[in-house]
């Protein structure tokens, strides 16, 4: 298949990167935290290995899986190393309490991030609304996308079907702030009954 790069070593970079090697793709994990990465390329196995936090991703889609709070500097940091790249936002950037968003309509975290990208990069929202758990299960998903190049788009949607995942395109960048509200709402399904084993999905009727 191709190489995925994630940047971080936290839960959802473990879950991606562990279902996206399981599919045939080989992994280079990115982290300010080298022997994290390190530990987890050797727990994905399949050809992982460690790249140099902030040197140009080998791979063409770079998932930055990193919290929010830090996500757009982590793209900031890297600057000219991610041109030409597919840039993942999986980010929620939910308040204290998870009953709401600390960004606003236009601003949402994606489009913080192509702000900050350098020319030729471009950000596609994804993952954001699916629990690690249930993702990590490496059963068929819905995964609702939003971006503004129809390019990048076409490649991640190949890349989430590669996963057996069926992507459905939200639309522009804007929709980006409406699929982070889609992660309140999954959250919100979760904590009052439906468990957190659940996928927000469509159906065609």
């Amino acid at each position: 298949m191709t190489t995925i790069s994630i940047i971080g070593s936290g839960n959802m970079a473990t879950a991606i990167g562990t279902r996206a090697a399981k599919h045939g793709h080989t992994i280079e994990l990115m982290s300010r935290n080298t022997a994290k990465a390190q530990a987890l390329a050797d727990q994905i196995g399949n050809g992982a290995t460690v790249g140099t936090f902030g040197a140009r991703p080998a791979g063409d889609i770079v998932i930055v899986a990193v919290l929010y709070t830090g996500a757009v500097e982590v793209v900031a940091h890297y600057g000219d190393a991610l041109a030409g790249k597919i840039l993942v936002d999986i980010t929620n950037p939910f308040n204290a309490d998870v009953s709401g968003l600390v960004t606003t309509a236009g601003n949402s975290v994606s489009q913080q991030i192509a702000a900050a990208a350098p020319e030729g990069a471009h950000v596609v929202k994804a993952f954001n609304s699916i629990f690690r758990g249930v993702l990590a299960e490496d059963k068929p998903l819905d995964v609702f996308f939003a971006g503004d190049s129809a390019e990048a788009k076409t490649r991640v949607a190949a890349f989430l079907e590669s996963l057996d995942m069926r992507p459905l395109d939200a639309g522009g960048l804007e929709m980006a702030y409406v699929l982070e509200w889609a992660g309140i709402l999954l959250v919100g399904l979760a904590r009052n009954g439906a468990g957190f084993d659940i996928a927000l999905g469509a159906e065609v009727l």
